[in-house]
């Protein structure tokens, strides 16, 4: 049985080096993700489907870190059991996310 989850936007990153080296220049003055912004919360219910308003791209990149706690389990080496971090896979604007078990 799944439990609850909330994923919390901790942080949005912009990495220009990377975006100078890799992308065309019409990129050169992108911004921070304006899908989410610090502090944004989302719970995830027992149904495990996406939340309105969320990036998909941004949930491709973590629903299974979201499911690993919301079975159950632990990412050894966290202070708090039922809670990891994960990120979606734009590393050019990265979004980290604070994931955390809701226990009912």
């Amino acid at each position: 049985m799944l439990s609850k989850c909330k994923v919390t936007v901790m942080r949005r990153g912009l990495d220009e080096e990377l975006i100078a080296e890799y992308l065309d220049a019409k990129y050169a003055d992108m911004d921070r993700c304006d899908n989410f912004r610090e502090g944004q919360e989302f719970v995830i219910d027992k149904a495990f489907s996406i939340p309105e308003g969320f990036c998909p791209s941004a949930w491709a990149s973590i629903r299974h870190t979201i499911l690993r706690v919301a079975s159950g389990g632990d990412m050894p080496g966290f202070k708090e059991p039922g809670t990891e971090i994960d990120s979606c896979h734009d590393w050019f604007r990265p979004v980290m996310f604070r994931i955390e078990r809701i226990d009912d």
